[in-house]
């Protein structure tokens, strides 16, 4: 997370932006995004009030650089879930798909249960940052300004099926609509834990169930 800054004097050139947003993710976390300001930002950065429109057209521009800021934070936060389960090290791509492409086929099945987990395990621990993210991109319309950063990650959870099915270790099908299946299955896991649905207690062991069940369901039997 972004270090608050000291105050003006602290920024050089080209600084202020970075920092602004690292204080609005500070702020997202602690308020959520409604409470997110950009009265409150400048405030925090100790800036005037005005210094953030000189780089942010509103607070949806300035949210949705914090929405990017989140999702390039999950990005490593998935590798190291992969990393975890597959006992890799230095994984490569959006969400470690790099380094998993040349697992073993013992390393292999852990990679998509790792990444669904993963997901499950971010949006529970990091509720706001799953609510924002949820608004700029699991919407009719997603943040165009999201675009590359969504479709690295999209192409990453892509890779790793396509390499799965090579292998032999899950069913042929488009890899896409397998891709699909499993971002709706972690997506409802996760809502329906912050929703309460889920007891907190037992939500990640129930989530784990349902992840085995949902990956026995596309493996390939042999």
């Amino acid at each position: 997370m972004t270090e608050r800054p000291a105050g003006r004097g602290s920024y050089h050139h080209g600084a202020l932006p970075e920092a602004l947003v690292g204080v609005a993710f500070e702020l997202l976390d602690e308020v959520g995004q409604e409470q997110v300001t950009m009265r409150e930002v400048a405030r925090r950065a100790g800036v005037s009030a005005g210094a953030p429109f000189r780089h942010f057209a509103d607070r949806r521009a300035l949210l949705t650089a914090v929405a990017d800021r989140v999702l390039a934070d999950f990005e490593a936060w998935q590798r190291a879930e992969v990393a975890t389960a597959t006992g890799a090290t230095g994984a490569t791509g959006a969400t470690g798909a790099g380094e998993a492409a040349g697992a073993g086929a013992g390393d292999r099945r852990a990679v998509l249960r790792a990444l669904g987990l993963g997901f499950v395990r971010y949006a529970v621990r990091h509720p706001h940052r799953f609510a924002l993210v949820r608004s700029r991109v699991f919407a009719p319309a997603p943040q165009p300004e999201l675009r590359e950063r969504l479709s690295g990650i999209d192409r990453a959870y892509t890779e790793v099926i396509v390499a799965d099915q090579a292998a032999g270790l899950l069913r042929p099908g488009d890899p896409e609509l397998v891709g699909f299946a499993g971002q709706a299955l972690v997506y409802g896991l996760a809502q329906m834990i912050l929703d309460g649905y889920l007891p907190a207690e037992k939500a990640e062991e129930v989530a784990a169930q349902v992840l085995d069940t949902f990956g026995r369901g596309i493996a390939n039997p042999r």
